[in-house]
């Protein structure tokens, strides 16, 4: 009685066989007694191709319902929509064939048992006396499948993603199952003969193979043809000026051809480049296809970075650092070749160049001078260069149809947003150039398309947002050079670096807003501003032309032809007209160059402007009354800083601040880039921000306590995180301190620190920024002392809210309004004390006389 019950108890935890169960094991046992191993593979295959069948069902059943949900509001193009409808198709076609196939395995209703001619009664009434069977039996012998079936679709639902990142995998789930399994243990391996050479043998055929293919692909560059001529003409002219277009090998073929012609044998050859991204790569690339490391035979000194050697035989550099080697050097005896590379961008750098290394050419017969340019304006070359003969390049040029809008696009950012996608989802396979003014427009960008794509998920293929700019790390920059994946897309978002400067493979399309920015500067009110401009033509035509290089590309101009006739100017406004001239005017009379009036310029300076550096100068006590350099100015050259902080520093000395000095000079130097207010957190960083201005010390002294903070943290990631501080800007302020703790002990400075005197610091910035000072107004504004004009503090400054009677700023900007930036207050006295020879005592008396706005001026006189 107890078995009998014990087999009619219904246990729960147990899991019960159904009846396909007991059968598949009935047959397997038969199948494995008569070792009929065919029958069992067989019935193997069978159910695998069951459960195959139904899971990819389920998987186009999901891809139809995720593009119903995902574009219920969206217009899909008609390819798109053909698509859809054929992938539904198929859906209904399969289901109906399964549907079907399962109604031919399904129960088929018996006749009844009292119709025909021969009737079994007790057959027919004995299907009364049978006990029900339920068909999901198998189910419900589990009473947690309800619940289970529930959390599933809850969690399903919860999990709802779309894109690459949960894509069911296609491979199949399920592999063939052996009934007979042999475990195996490994004991040893036996050594192959000589292994170690074997592998080393591999290495060495793939290195050669790779040094093959660099070899075999620089013999494709149009620059190959001319080698025997353009060597040629360099044996025979001590001046050359080569144009070619971008792409076509001038700047990493040339320096290689000078060294294998044995120009290196006689001193280095120099290739200068108008920017620091472009003479780390370019140097990368030089010391791949000779085969050599990096730093050895080819090398790169940019600020910051020096990685060349002894060994060093081709040197590129930034022109910058060529003007700082003539300090040390002024005849260049250490090289047997110079190359001005991209000469038609025309940066203050190298103006200054062209002057110096014209000089120096008639001085010393020897030296090579090449000057590439990328543009076909070489005749203005040519005869700056004493009718330098001119040696053609012919690029490798493919069509390129120009786009323009049929109508001025209000919001230029939006538009590129928007044509990059229409070029992803319409073009052919080809990467993608955009052209903007700088990094914040690259991150805004990056960020929104980012936003756009991750919503498409799979219905789109892959697009790979590669941004360049001068303060991405040097592994990010490296990114936009590796090889697109099969059957993705990469969108490059460039400043005007990628002009000319860089040369990226696989560009097809190029995406031109029209815009870049340009510094200008105003000698009358000593007011500098970097302001979106229009670009030149001949920049319209460098862009366009970089979608031409590998192939036939395609220009999309986010303006109208007509702006591209009338609006354009043809060329741009070389730097050195319309940027401040203190630091070049040091400089030259460091150099030894004191005829400033008649110094060999290619384009001269505006008179204005070369006045007012040399009054700056002068003010500064870098210069005597007769133009001489000082012994400050000589101290003050030896700083790549602009003469205002260099003069801060070298004024530190004497009031035992150096340390701090060189701190606030640091993060100056950085630019406005310290700190960041994400979108969604803006009071948080505010209140971050005004942490460091307790006290109302000032914006100057807030730096310097934000550089301290960061070090006492061991210059940590995570504070900055927690601050709203840029960790990259603080990186490279810390290169830049230590650079200059470096030159303090050049210019016989000794390091000091004063940090609980904060008039002394202050002291210390008055000495350098005495002329950028500025009084309270009634109406809360400021009037500048010197050169009055009416201006006002920054909203981003600590002191916007307190308005000191007396302030001194390092810069004036122009935006919304004249704006003074990184403001510190300062008692008037200090102006007559530090720079009597600038300043009376009329000009700082009548500072309390006036009335002043209720509740503002807190500074005491």
């Amino acid at each position: 009685m107890r078995e009998r019950d014990a087999a009619n108890t219904r246990k729960l935890m147990e899991r019960q066989l159904s009846k396909e169960e007991h059968e598949e094991i009935t047959r397997r046992s038969q199948a494995m007694e008569n070792n009929d191993t065919a029958d069992l593979r067989k019935y193997s295959r069978q159910a695998y191709l069951q459960k195959r069948r139904d899971k990819k069902i389920d998987e186009i059943k999901d891809e139809i319902l995720d593009h119903e949900y995902i574009f219920q509001d969206v217009k899909l193009t008609e390819a798109e929509e053909k698509e859809f409808r054929y992938k539904k198709k198929i859906y209904d076609l399969v289901k109906e064939h399964v549907e079907g196939a399962d109604d031919a395995a399904e129960y088929k209703m018996p006749e009844a048992y009292d119709m025909g001619e021969s009737i079994n009664q007790e057959k027919r009434f004995s299907v009364a006396m049978q006990r029900y069977k339920d068909p999901e039996a198998k189910d419900k012998m589990n009473p947690f499948a309800e619940q289970e079936a529930w959390e599933e679709h809850q969690i399903g639902k919860s999990k709802l993603q779309f894109g690459s990142k949960d894509r069911k995998r296609s491979s199949d789930d399920y592999q063939y199952v052996f009934e007979d399994g042999i475990d195996f243990v490994k004991s040893s391996v036996i050594e192959g003969t000589k292994l170690e050479e074997d592998s080393d043998q591999e290495d060495a055929d793939e290195k050669d193979m790779l040094k093959r293919e660099l070899q075999d692909e620089r013999k494709t560059l149009p620059i190959y043809k001319f080698r025997d001529e353009l060597l040629k003409a360099v044996e025979e002219f001590q001046v050359i000026v080569i144009v070619g277009e971008t792409g076509s090998g001038k700047t990493t073929q040339i320096p290689q051809y000078l060294h294998e012609a044995g120009y290196t044998a006689k001193g280095k050859v120099a290739c200068t480049q108008p920017r620091r991204v472009a003479a780390m790569s370019v140097a990368a690339r030089v010391s791949q296809e000779m085969g050599v490391k990096l730093g050895h035979e080819v090398g790169y000194s940019i600020r910051f970075e020096d990685c060349t050697s002894e060994k060093t035989l081709i040197k590129y550099m930034t022109d910058g650092m060529l003007l700082r080697e003539f300090l040390g050097e002024p005849d260049l005896a250490s090289y047997s070749v110079v190359m001005v590379d991209e000469a038609h961008e025309r940066t203050l750098s190298t103006d200054i160049l062209f002057g110096l290394v014209k000089d120096i050419s008639r001085f010393r017969p020897d030296l090579k001078l090449l000057i590439s340019s990328a543009t076909l304006d070489a005749e203005k070359f040519s005869d700056y260069f004493d009718s330098a003969p001119i040696f053609k390049i012919p690029g490798r040029r493919y069509p390129v149809e120009v786009h323009y809008t049929k109508a001025p696009e209000a919001d230029y950012i939006d538009a590129a947003i928007v044509t990059v996608l229409q070029i992803h989802v319409t073009q052919s396979p080809g990467d993608i150039l955009v052209f903007l003014t700088g990094q914040e427009e690259i991150e805004t960008i990056d960020e929104i398309l980012k936003h756009r794509t991750r919503g498409l998920g799979t219905k789109i293929a892959e697009l790979l947002i590669c941004p360049i700019y001068a303060n991405l790390p040097t592994e990010l920059q490296a990114k936009i050079f590796e090889p697109t994946p099969e059957g993705a897309r990469k969108v490059v978002l460039a400043t005007n670096i990628a002009e000319t400067s860089l040369t990226i493979d696989g560009i097809k399309y190029v995406v031109d807003p029209g815009f870049c920015k340009i510094k200008s500067y105003n000698p009358r009110t000593g007011m500098e501003s970097l302001l979106i401009n229009p670009i030149s033509k001949a920049s319209a035509n460098q862009r366009a032309g970089r979608s031409g290089r590998t192939g036939p590309g395609k220009c999309f101009r986010l303006y109208t032809s007509y702006n591209y006739m009338h609006d354009l100017e043809d060329n741009t406004v070389p730097e050195i007209q319309r940027t401040n001239l203190a630091n070049v005017v040091l400089t030259l009379k460091s150099l030894g160059i004191h005829d400033l009036v008649n110094f060999d310029f290619m384009d001269p300076p505006p008179s204005e402007a070369l006045l007012k550096a040399l009054e700056q100068l002068f003010a500064l006590s870098a210069l005597n009354s007769r133009g001489e350099l000082t012994k400050t100015g000589r101290r003050m050259a030896e700083f790549p800083l602009d003469p205002m902080l260099s003069k801060m520093l070298v004024a530190s000395e004497k009031y035992k601040c150096s340390d701090e000095a060189i701190s606030i000079a640091s993060m100056l130097s950085v630019g406005n880039s310290i700190f960041y207010r994400p979108k969604d957190k803006q009071v948080h960083a505010d209140n971050a921000r005004l942490n460091f201005h307790t006290g109302n010390v000032g914006d100057h002294i807030a730096l310097l306590n934000v550089y301290n903070s960061w070090r006492e943290t061991d210059y940590s990631t995570q504070w900055c995180y927690e601050n709203y501080i840029q960790v990259r800007s603080m990186k490279r302020a810390r290169d830049i301190r230590d650079q200059l703790e470096g030159l303090l002990e050049r210019v016989e400075i000794e390091v000091s620190s004063n940090a609980s005197d904060l008039d002394a610091i202050k002291k210390a910035i008055t000495s350098g920024f005495f002329h950028h000072s500025a009084r309270l107004q009634k109406n809360g504004s400021y009037r500048t002392v010197k050169n009055p004009q009416t201006v006002f503090i920054h909203p981003s400054s600590g002191l916007a809210q307190v308005l000191p009677r007396w302030a001194i700023y390092h810069e004036l900007v122009l935006t919304t309004k004249e704006y003074m930036r990184q403001v510190t207050e300062l008692k008037p006295d200090w102006l007559v004390e530090i720079a009597p020879h600038y300043y009376q005592l009329k000009d700082v008396d009548d500072a309390g006389s006036k009335k002043l706005p209720k509740g503002e001026g807190r500074a005491a006189l």
